[in-house]
């Protein structure tokens, strides 16, 4: 099974990337990973396409944790399913706010080998505010993410909406029962 979570900053994405992953003893595949560099730079595109070509390539299933919209070509050619991790407006922001906090209060790397992690000027006071970033993305995402489940050119592709948690257990709970 090849399975891609998509969802706005702090929606719980990664969470239930690994959920499912373990569930179903499958390879979770991190974007943000391949992406970022040390110093918060990211990958150039064609760098960042190859990697992920890789890493999609390197075992016959997978959990795709990632939005990336500029590689859905990729990560959608071979996918069986899509889970859109849309929870409510307060809910995601709320999870994004106490994920920033704990993120710079414990100083953890956010991605091995890069180096970089949250702190709170960075995610309180900056620009590069990954909570500036969830509230300029939250809307958007979602006419996005809707959009893509109308596309007839994605007819092929099984699209799951989660908008609560009791929805995504009984999604794992059917894939671990469909396997």
């Amino acid at each position: 099974m090849k399975i891609n979570i998509i969802g706005t900053s702090g929606s719980g994405k990664s969470t239930l990337a690994r959920r499912i992953a373990t569930a179903l003893a499958l390879p979770c595949i991190e974007m943000d990973t391949l992406y970022w560099q040390p110093d918060w730079q990211g990958t150039p595109d064609e760098v960042f396409v190859s990697k992920l070509e890789a890493a999609l390539d390197a075992s016959p299933g997978w959990v795709l944790d990632g939005n990336y919209n500029r590689t859905r070509a990729i990560k959608w050619r071979e996918v069986d399913l899509v889970v859109w991790v849309d929870y409510g407006f307060v809910r995601t922001l709320r999870q994004a706010v106490i994920r920033a906090i704990t993120r710079a209060w414990t100083q953890q790397e956010l991605w091995p080998g890069t180096g970089n992690r949250e702190s709170f000027r960075r995610s309180f006071l900056s620009r590069e505010s990954i909570l500036i970033w969830t509230l300029k993305t939250w809307r958007s995402n979602r006419v996005r993410y809707q959009a893509d489940m109308d596309n007839p050119a994605y007819a092929h592709i099984r699209f799951v909406r989660i908008t609560s948690r009791q929805q995504a257990d009984a999604l794992i709970a059917g894939l671990q029962s469909a396997r």
